[in-house]
């Protein structure tokens, strides 16, 4: 592992599955358990020949996650230069510069600098809330951006996605279920055919607060498959065994 600076209120925290370590801030972004999830629902890719990107990167964590079980190069976009930059020195820290390139980048200006049609999969955590008058947003402007959709849409993130993804390609979503819908109506509309479907619930007999998507790009439509749920935390607060070997390992 190399050394890289630290800023203010800034740490360094274990991703303990992967033997891997990520740089994160309580001021400014920390990665959520909806991230872990994320990529451990993406499917392995052993070929050093693909392509991933990975959209509404954040400081990382979905990239460097899925970097132990995708061999090939991944691209990530992230709008804002504090996550970003804390993002590159967490990929400097791990040795993983030559095959994770991280773009600054404003994400609807993706096909400018992001080649379409050539990825094999494109993982994405993007805002869950829509951005409406009578909406509440969080006063950390980090936070804002990253829950609430004010530089992006849910729409914006699909019409990316599918533009990216060779004929074939895997997307990878987390997203609120109360959104689905939506969610289901938007990839299709855009050439992605839902196929995967996960629930995560926070606790047993509770709603469900997280649902999981991959979709296929010219997929045929049937052939939807809802998967058994993941439950976050037992009745005494502790994560399941579930989320344990998720994070922790077996």
């Amino acid at each position: 592992m190399e050394k890289v600076k630290l800023y203010e209120n800034e740490r360094v925290d274990s991703l303990l599955a992967e033997d891997l370590q990520i740089i994160q801030s309580a001021d400014v972004f920390s990665f959520s358990l909806d991230a872990v999830l994320l990529a451990d629902f993406v499917k392995p890719v052993n070929r050093p020949d693909r392509k991933a990107a990975d959209l509404c990167a954040g400081n990382g964590a979905v990239g460097l996650f899925i970097s132990k079980k995708f061999a090939g190069q991944i691209d990530q976009v992230e709008i804002q230069p504090r996550l970003a930059d804390m993002n590159q020195r967490s990929l400097e820290l791990n040795g993983l510069t030559d095959r994770i390139k991280v773009y600054n980048r404003d994400l609807k200006d993706a096909f400018s600098f992001l080649e379409k049609d050539s990825y094999d999969i494109v993982t994405c955590n993007p805002p869950y809330f829509k951005t409406l008058p009578q909406s509440k947003k969080n006063p950390n402007q980090y936070l804002a951006l990253a829950r609430h959709e004010i530089a992006v849409t849910l729409e914006d993130t699909v019409e990316i996605t599918s533009g990216l993804l060779k004929t074939g390609g895997k997307a990878y979503y987390v997203h609120r279920p109360d959104r689905l819908i939506e969610i289901l109506d938007t990839m299709q509309a855009h050439r992605l055919a839902p196929k995967r479907i996960k629930l995560i619930y926070p606790k047993q007999g509770r709603d469900a607060n997280m649902v999981l998507i991959e979709a296929i790009k010219d997929g045929k439509s049937d052939g939807l498959k809802f998967l058994p749920p993941v439950i976050t935390y037992t009745d005494q607060n502790e994560y399941t065994p579930t989320i344990k070997e998720i994070l922790y390992g077996k």
